[in-house]
């Protein structure tokens, strides 16, 4: 267990309850199975560890360890449900602040890292495993396309405190020599550049936004709420495993015109 709650971390908990984590991964990757419904589920989240083999990885980041390690428990999933009829559903908590910046895990690969663990959501997308995305804080740069983001569907908190984008603020405000502050006013006539969830739910990639009294400190019609919603995705993912739905904004209206005209052409 890491020595700092995350919200990852809280609502991995308050979702499977005392349920015992799986064993073999690092400290920072945390598993369990529970129940959604009267069917098995399972619940993968990144988790912050103070004491990280990695000191860029410490606070909830996904690095080396992070990656391998997800792609090892999705790929063990997908290999456990191979001769099941109905695959389980995975559920990817997400509360992932960046990807693990460092020397060391440039040199030590962590793009094949990290493209291990999207690949290995993406195979169990194929495969016939629901996977659905619950964004409950962060979802940043490559750590949201590692964990997450190859969901059927992307479920996120209407909050504060849920930012998603490509880069953090400071990173983006250095590249663009701007100020922090000149950027943020930038973002918010720009909605791919803002890292407000609302302005990235215009983009079409989320199929729920949630409002939820306190993700800090979920009440019980919070955790009804999050369970019902998390079911329909489900069940949804069921019906059309495809990304299609990630094209239904007024934002990816060119997306979804380009698409077409190439399906017409070929």
């Amino acid at each position: 267990m890491s020595n700092v709650i995350s919200r990852g971390e809280l609502w991995l908990e308050t979702l499977v309850p005392g349920a015992k984590r799986i064993a073999g991964l690092c400290p920072s990757v945390q598993a369990a199975d529970g129940e959604l419904n009267g069917e098995t589920v399972r619940f993968i989240a990144v988790v912050p560890d103070a004491h990280n083999h990695y000191p860029r990885a410490t606070k909830g980041e996904v690095g080396l360890l992070e990656g391998w390690t997800l792609a090892k428990v999705v790929s063990e999933t997908i290999a456990a449900d191979a001769n099941r009829a109905v695959k389980r559903p995975i559920v990817a908590v997400i509360d992932v602040a960046s990807q693990a910046y460092g020397r060391r895990e440039e040199g030590f690969g962590i793009h094949q890292a990290l493209a291990g663990a999207a690949a290995a959501y993406a195979n169990a997308r194929l495969a016939g495993h629901p996977v659905i995305g619950l964004i409950v804080g962060k979802a940043m740069s490559g750590a949201f396309l590692a964990h997450g983001y190859q969901a059927n569907r992307l479920i996120a908190f209407n909050d504060k405190g849920v930012l998603i984008h490509a880069m953090g603020k400071e990173s983006a405000a250095r590249i663009t020599l701007r100020t922090v502050e000149a950027l943020e006013k930038l973002a918010a006539t720009i909605p791919p550049m803002a890292y407000d969830i609302s302005n990235y739910a215009t983009l079409g990639l989320l199929e729920n936004l949630l409002d939820i009294s306190n993700p800090d400190a979920p009440s019980a019609q919070d955790l009804a709420l999050v369970k019902n919603t998390l079911q329909q995705a489900i069940n949804d993912a069921r019906q059309d495993p495809t990304l299609k739905s990630r094209l239904g904004a007024d934002n990816r209206r060119s997306s979804a015109l380009v698409r077409e005209r190439m399906r017409a052409s070929w």
